[in-house]
């Protein structure tokens, strides 16, 4: 029996996801659009099971040097279709916590990628979908999207992390803020909030993400996986933990064929040419 060769991720078909390359030399971004613009890209349960794969798959790609996520048409997501609950009124909270904990597992498979995901934020994101903006290590919206995490006026607890990514991320008075009242709040005044490093016009974020993208590409792959490892899950507990680290991680840097070339094209005011030796 012949055994052929799986297919890349780029090449692969995933239901409610689309999904690209982006080349930079011998390294490259995944471009992941949420793909169910006629309900504002809702997590459908195949979305979800592609998003799930997807991680996966790029989990394995060595050459991988970014992720950049956006939705399709005017929304980033809507967050999570809620109607099965409307269906299944009877359904044990065991059951129920079985799924959801599920579903945000899968939503929240990203995160376990040692490259930088970063949230081209192109319209509204919604509950579980502000949650997945969250999740990523940098955020670009739209100026005219509203963010919002309106659980509790749905008669709701917060899902998908919220109660710990909103505070890690924006602080705790915003958090409570938002999770408590629903209050929303519009893409131009994220900045301000600690909630995006840029706003832009709906059409500009995707550049944005991908500028940044091709940023990091460019960066030496050792030094910014230990940077990333660094500053996920909250930063360190304490200032002699980021010592401890930094000592180490930086002296493994140190020992890297890109440190002197990073330090010879400096000197020769060019650009590096990195290769994660």
């Amino acid at each position: 029996m012949v055994m052929y060769p799986e297919k890349y991720w780029w090449e692969q078909d995933f239901e409610h996801l689309s999904v690209t390359r982006r080349e930079q030399g011998d390294r490259h971004t995944a471009v992941i659009t949420l793909d169910l613009p006629q309900q504002r890209n809702a997590m459908s349960e195949e979305m979800t099971s592609s998003w799930a794969r997807l991680a996966d798959l790029l989990r394995d790609d060595t050459q991988l040097a970014c992720v950049v996520v956006t939705g399709a048409g005017s929304a980033f997501t809507s967050g999570g279709n809620l109607g099965w609950l409307m269906a299944e009124p009877d359904a044990s909270v065991s059951d129920l916590r079985a799924r959801m904990r599920n579903f945000y597992c899968r939503w929240l498979s990203m995160t376990r990628l040692e490259v930088p995901v970063v949230a081209a934020v192109n319209g509204h994101a919604i509950g579980a979908g502000l949650a997945l903006a969250l999740a990523c290590d940098v955020r670009y919206v739209a100026e005219q999207a509203r963010l919002a995490v309106p659980f509790t006026g749905l008669g709701l607890h917060p899902g998908m992390a919220t109660t710990w990514s909103l505070p890690a991320v924006a602080g705790p008075a915003l958090a409570a803020d938002m999770l408590l009242t629903g209050r929303v709040v519009m893409g131009h005044e994220a900045v301000g909030l600690g909630l995006a490093s840029a706003a832009a016009p709906a059409d500009e974020v995707l550049r944005l993400a991908l500028d940044a993208a091709d940023r990091v590409a460019a960066a030496a792959p050792v030094a910014t996986r230990l940077t990333l490892a660094a500053l996920r899950g909250g930063g360190h507990a304490n200032p002699g933990a980021a010592l401890e680290w930094e000592a180490l991680a930086q002296a493994t840097t140190m020992a890297t064929a890109d440190l002197q070339e990073g330090v010879r094209a400096a000197t020769e005011r060019r650009a590096p040419a990195f290769t994660g030796r």
